[in-house]
């Protein structure tokens, strides 16, 4: 039975809602409000009362008829039928009345007939009525349809509408960033220009009084566009003052700002980075940090030369050798002087620098260096600023104990080798007895099949001396010594010297550029401007290019011999460089410079592959004990280390060989001898490993271990226990878990595994864990599950199988 809304019935009758509510209410049918519903019988029932209310006012507003005879003939009737109903009835007036009742009541059955036909039709009406409802229903509900359908195109046109102008909007604001960025780079621009300018006012004005400094603290621009912050560097500490001095502000504030912060600090105490930029933070300054460049290093650090700008030059001569063979005799007879007569003794005592030009026009610059056993450093210093030696071996003598030395000093530095036999006219002269025992130091004359150039001369008698200057300008040629003279002079310190009338005396070399007079220079903690150069000669010069050795006036101290000198563009940066060097305590210069090499720090310099051959000085009672050690230890050599006895003597430790196992970096053994007090202490000062022993075994045994940690390293893979994958586990964020169970052996969490699909290895790494329920553990046994992960691998499937293994070092 279905229902119908007093609202729809209201549209339905032509009604408004309260009317219709009112005629319910009369009808005894209870609605609350035009929502409620009634029943089909209580719309019947109302329609019918409509009906009948509309019939009724048809009927009311019907015209009346106004003709006189017909309600005269009403009036009539009744007036006769009132008469007729007085008078007594009569026999006629008995059948008619009889007939009169009997059509009276026809006409009632007739009524009831038709009366009970008019509620089977209103009863079949109510029966038909539900069947016609429901196509009120589908048009109400395709009409609700439809305003759906509109209400979603009218949304859809809304939501268009609203992509568009939001579209429009954002388009409005990247123009707007566009242009506020623009703005932003020409404020930029604007800034880094006024930057510049500040920068170049303040360099105008360094050499000015400097004013007294206020705060000058910064603030917020009220500019249009958006302001930009200045950034400054700062290295990871930074003085007080410094900091003051880059913010621009007075120190008094910047200690201030500290104490506020709990902090108590002078202007000279530095503080870290971190803080200093919190500081500058709070003046609108963006700091960042400072690249460390070490400004000594930066300012010694080589230029390579371009092919272009490279000039060939003179070679740089040394002549080395055993004292008295005659080395100074033959460089007087080369240049044509008398030196050995100003010379105390006949010796040599300092390195002498001279040029010499020969017949052919070929300049060659000679160093003669003292052959004496206490001057090994300097012998040392000519070798590694040369480029050519002559070995100067007197042939009624042989080679001797400072012979080997010069030997072993030019094989050191690298330079060609060109030996001189001496004295070949005095009697007794043996040139191939010399020429033999240089076989025995790996020098082999041109003439036995080597290729050591050997040249018999003899400097008194002037014997071969054109053709020991044309082996020298040949080798010259081989090699094409070449320089670049236009760049900044750098050299080497070849001998220095304090004389009472002209202060620091510096007998230098340049190697590369061209030293002019008026130059600032550098030679390590000595610095000055250049007064005056003399040449070898003795006299005044203006310029020296490379290969030419002056003596130069002006440093500020006597520099050391051996030290490298530097020029620089002006004297305060001399002086500045100079102090840094001084700055470095002892300790952070051996850090830097390479350690001397001992028995105990082997293996380790081994491992940074800073050595694979061992040098040896041998010091022993006797010639046959110093042979026996030497071949002992040689024999300890394989083919990843090699052992090299590069000097082997009778006697006590001396300072000599201190000084040849530093320039060699080699260690000293001694056997059945004792140091000299002075070579102690200068093997403690050079750091130089002296191992002194009676028994020759133990220095053999220290060598073997010592060895054994320079030799690589044998591993051998070792495997530990298998896990079988049983079930895995997926993790969001964090990975696949395997679930496994130890096969055999155990598996560390530190183990190398390999996972093995179908005996394939498919990865090899790390576990990433291993645990045993929720807990880490460090190992798990045979026979045990865990769970474990591997290192940047998630591809576990069940029944793999992961073999765990270590890599076992293997004993020699």
């Amino acid at each position: 039975m279905s229902k119908i809304k007093v609202q729809e019935l209201a549209k339905e009758l032509h009604m408004s809602n309260e009317a219709l509510i009112g005629v319910l209410r009369k009808l005894n049918i209870e609605v609350e409000d035009a929502k409620s519903t009634v029943s089909d019988k209580d719309h019947q029932l109302i329609v019918k009362f409509y009906n009948e209310a509309v019939k009724k006012m048809s009927n009311k507003k019907a015209p009346k008829s106004t003709a006189p005879k017909n309600t005269d003939k009403k009036k009539n009737n009744d007036k006769r039928k009132k008469k007729q109903t007085s008078i007594a009835p009569s026999k006629g007036n008995a059948e008619a009345a009889k007939r009169a009742a009997e059509n009276q009541k026809m006409r009632a059955e007739e009524e009831k007939r038709l009366s009970e036909a008019r509620k089977k039709a209103q009863a079949e009406r109510e029966a038909n009525e539900p069947k016609v409802r429901p196509n009120k229903e589908v048009v109400a509900a395709q009409q609700k349809a439809e305003e759906k359908a509109k209400e979603k195109e009218r949304k859809a046109a809304e939501a268009a509408r609203k992509k568009a102008e939001e579209q429009r909007r954002q388009e409005r604001e990247a123009e707007k960033k566009r242009q506020q960025e623009e703005a932003r780079l020409k404020a930029e621009e604007e800034k880094r220009k006024k930057a510049e300018a500040r920068k170049q006012k303040k360099s105008k004005q360094k050499n000015e009084p400097r004013q007294e400094k206020t705060n000058k603290k910064r603030h917020k621009q009220d500019d249009s566009t958006e302001e930009i912050k200045e950034y400054i560097q700062l290295p990871d500490s930074v003085m007080v003052s410094v900091l003051a001095d880059r913010l621009d502000v007075q120190v008094s504030d910047i200690i201030k700002n500290l104490m506020m912060r709990g902090i108590m600090a002078s202007a000279n105490e530095e503080i870290n980075f971190e803080l200093a930029e919190e500081i500058a933070m709070e003046y609108d300054l963006l700091v960042e940090k400072e690249e460390e460049v070490d400004i000594v290093e930066a300012f010694f650090a080589e230029e390579e030369d371009s092919e272009e700008n490279l000039e060939r030059r003179s070679p740089v001569v040394v002549v080395m050798g055993h004292v008295d063979h005659g080395k100074t005799s033959l460089l007087d007879a080369l240049r044509e002087s008398n030196v050995t007569a100003s010379e105390h003794g006949g010796i040599t005592q300092h390195i002498g620098a001279s040029r010499v030009q020969i017949a052919s026009g070929d300049v060659i610059t000679f160093l003669d260096t003292p052959g004496h056993e206490a001057f090994t450093a300097m012998r040392l210093r000519g070798a590694m600023a040369t480029d050519i030696a002559i070995l100067v071996v007197a042939a009624d003598d042989g080679v001797m104990p400072q012979t080997v030395e010069a030997i072993n000093h030019a094989k050191a530095a690298g330079v060609q080798i060109i030996v001189a036999v001496n004295k070949i006219d005095k009697p007794g002269a043996n040139p191939d007895r010399v020429l033999q025992e240089l076989v025995e130091y790996e020098l082999v004359p041109e003439a036995w099949g080597g290729d050591t150039i050997c040249v018999q001369v003899s400097a008194l008698q002037r014997t071969n001396l054109e053709e020991l200057l044309d082996m020298i300008v040949l080798v010259s040629e081989m090699q094409a010594y070449k320089a670049n003279p236009k760049t900044k002079a750098r050299g080497v310190i070849i001998e220095a010297e304090l004389d009472k009338g002209r202060g620091p005396v510096a007998t230098v070399l340049v190697q590369n550029g061209t030293l002019k007079v008026g130059d600032a220079i550098i030679a390590g903690p000595a610095y000055g401007r250049i007064r005056a150069m003399i040449d070898d000669k003795g006299r005044r010069v203006k310029t020296a290019g490379p290969s030419v050795p002056v003596e130069v006036l002006g440093l500020s101290e006597v520099p050391t011999a051996g030290d490298t000198f530097y020029t620089a563009k002006n004297e305060k940066e001399a002086r500045h460089i100079a102090e840094k060097v001084m700055s470095q305590n002892r300790e952070k210069m051996i850090q830097t410079t390479p350690q001397k090499v001992t028995l105990d720090d082997l293996f380790h310099q081994i491992q940074v592959g800073e050595m694979k051959e061992l040098n040896i000085i041998v010091k022993a009672d006797t010639q046959g004990s110093v042979e026996a050690v030497k071949q002992s230890l040689v024999k300890l050599s394989n083919e990843e280390v090699m052992i090299r006895v590069i000097h082997g003597g009778v006697g006590a430790v001396t300072e000599t060989d201190v000084m040849l196992a530093s320039a060699s970096n080699a260690i000293i053994i001694g056997f059945n001898v004792r140091p000299e007090a002075g070579a102690k202490i200068a093997a403690d000062g050079e750091a130089i490993d002296l191992r002194l022993y009676r028994v020759i075994y133990n220095a053999i045994e220290d060598i073997q271990a010592a060895m054994k940690g320079m030799l690589d390293p044998i591993f051998e893979e070792k495997v530990t226990g298998h896990i079988e994958v049983r079930q895995t586990f997926k993790v969001s964020g964090v990975g696949t878990i395997g679930g496994g169970y130890v096969l055999d052996g155990k598996v560390s969490r530190n183990s190398q595994v390999r996972l093995n699909r179908d005996n394939i290895v498919i990865y090899e790494g790390e576990l990433a864990s291993l645990k045993r329920f929720k807990d880490d553990v460090k190992e798990v046994a045979t026979g045990y599950e865990c769970g474990f992960m591997l290192d940047k691998y998630n591809d576990l499937k069940d029944g793999d199988i992961v073999e765990a293994f270590e890599m076992v070092e293997i004993e020699r």
